[in-house]
């Protein structure tokens, strides 16, 4: 489970409006749409952030409804399709708060990777939440985990984004011109003892796997192209209960 809003002045000067990196595609000059479908992640912030702020406007489980996918999986501790478990249950009376301070989005802009900090009165705890572009250009949430911690997680003064290396700067400017594919998400499939699952960008140069043990124990990779090749940049590890 995770996570209101950084309040930090750097924060909101850092990153743009939820409603200009929310806008869709298709509006202004060619070099506006171009720029529309490559990786920006100010615009996956804008998504983490009104996500947030839905959670205290509307409702903890409303707004985890409202923006993630009709497969978005969350870990109860098992994975567990996220409209299903969500489905007529009650928000809580003090929905759960949360700041982005990570974030690793693909080359081409078509999957991204938050982590950051969220409260709620008996505790304090991090998340990661994988976040995949829409047809229609907009970031909608695929997977959400994290787990309680004894104290909090540092808050940066700004929050870092990576962006994935491209294949090469020619593919670079093609992939630009374009509108890329989306990701690939693969739903749980158990084998033996472990529950895994995982997805990929469409251009191949950001990727996150999960496993989940009966115990609950749970392992979550996020891997981003460096130096020309995958490069591990995320280990979550959450212990059984």
């Amino acid at each position: 489970m995770k996570r209101g809003l950084f309040g930090s002045a750097a924060l909101a000067i850092a990153m743009m409006s939820t409603a200009q990196a929310q806008d869709r595609p298709g509006a202004g000059s060619r070099d506006d749409r171009a720029r529309y479908w490559t990786a920006d992640p100010s615009k996956v912030v804008a998504a983490e952030l009104a996500f947030a702020k839905l959670a205290q406007d509307k409702g903890q489980w409303t707004a985890f409804a409202e923006t993630s996918t009709d497969d978005a999986v969350m870990f109860t501790p098992q994975a567990t399709n996220a409209h299903k478990y969500l489905k007529g249950r009650p928000n809580p009376a003090v929905a759960v708060k949360w700041q982005p301070y990570q974030v690793w989005v693909s080359c081409d802009g078509s999957l991204a990777v938050t982590k950051g900090a969220w409260q709620r009165p008996e505790g304090t705890g991090f998340f990661t939440t994988v976040w995949q572009r829409q047809k229609d250009g907009r970031y909608k949430w695929v997977m959400d985990q994290g787990d309680k911690l004894a104290q909090p997680l540092p808050a940066p003064e700004m929050i870092d984004g990576k962006v994935a290396e491209c294949r090469s700067e020619g593919l670079g400017r093609r992939e630009r011109r374009t509108k890329p594919a989306m990701a690939t998400i693969t739903a749980p499939a158990c084998e033996g003892a472990q529950c895994r699952g995982g997805g990929t960008s469409a251009d191949g140069s950001l990727t996150y796997a999960y496993s989940v043990a009966p115990s609950g124990a749970r392992r979550f990779t996020v891997q981003l192209r460096q130096d020309g090749a995958l490069r591990e940049v995320l280990l979550s590890e959450v212990a059984a209960g």
